[in-house]
């Protein structure tokens, strides 16, 4: 049997990068999944790759949420998960951006995410059998980083909110739990799609040989690992909690001896 046989989840931002390796770990894990985007077409394939349904949904639409949500109880009888994982990265100095800028990456990287739990946790607690809420911050969201500003303030943003909303619900003993996620450098499509200005492309292989003590960057699949730990039953215990996942990036720096 598979770690979540029976249960049914939301995963916003599920068209690439973590959102569609997530996806794909969860539904190989037995869950029925509504996926969701502005990138239908890659949307669309890999709902019908993994035997999900897809949306299209802009996550700091309020008024669209209450339809996300209803779909997914009409399609799968409950909601059992939530993977709020849409998320942007604007780079370049506090100074240089642009109020529209600030705002936009606010509202989808953490808007977004409180709409995420607005709209979700009654249609847990109607299922009634607890939970599992998945917010996907960053290592930018445990420590400042120059370039960062406006990215680092939204997710620790996402943190902090993670930790209350996972007290809030303790507090209503509605058996859902709420746990933050915060990879390091993964290779994924967003380094592709930073501003422009922002010296863009990156490379996420030379930049995590100068600062990862593991030396190259993870992979989205290693990230979805950890978010299908908190989804499952193997992390019953958690909540409030931090999952780390940056090849040792936050713990410190390393010397790297020669040969």
């Amino acid at each position: 049997m598979g770690q979540l046989d029976g249960r049914a989840g939301i995963i916003t931002g599920a068209a690439s990068g973590i959102g569609a390796a997530t996806a794909r770990v969860l539904a190989r894990e037995g869950a029925k999944l509504l996926l969701t985007d502005l990138d239908d077409t890659a949307g669309l394939a890999l709902a019908k790759e993994i035997g999900g349904v897809y949306v299209h949904h802009d996550v700091t639409d309020d008024t669209a949420w209450p339809g996300v949500v209803e779909t997914a109880e009409k399609r799968f009888g409950r909601l059992d998960i939530l993977v709020a994982n849409a998320g942007i990265g604007i780079m370049g100095p506090a100074i240089d951006m642009s109020l529209t800028d600030w705002r936009r990456q606010m509202a989808i990287n953490v808007d977004g995410v409180f709409l995420s739990v607005k709209y979700c946790i009654p249609a847990m607690r109607r299922a009634g059998r607890g939970g599992s809420i998945i917010m996907l911050s960053s290592v930018a969201g445990l420590r400042g980083s120059a370039g960062l500003a406006g990215y680092s303030a939204s997710k620790g943003a996402v943190r902090l909110f993670a930790k209350s909303m996972a007290l809030e619900c303790a507090q209503a003993k509605d058996g859902i739990r709420v746990n933050s996620v915060h990879p390091g450098i993964i290779a994924t499509p967003i380094w592709t799609k930073l501003p422009k200005g922002a010296n863009a492309p990156l490379d996420p292989d030379k930049i995590a040989a100068g600062s990862v003590p593991l030396g190259k960057p993870g992979q989205a699949e290693e990230i979805a690992n950890g978010i299908l730990f908190l989804a499952s039953d193997q992390s019953s215990h958690m909540t409030g909690s931090e999952l780390v996942i940056d090849g040792g990036l936050t713990a410190g720096r390393i010397t790297r001896l020669g040969s």
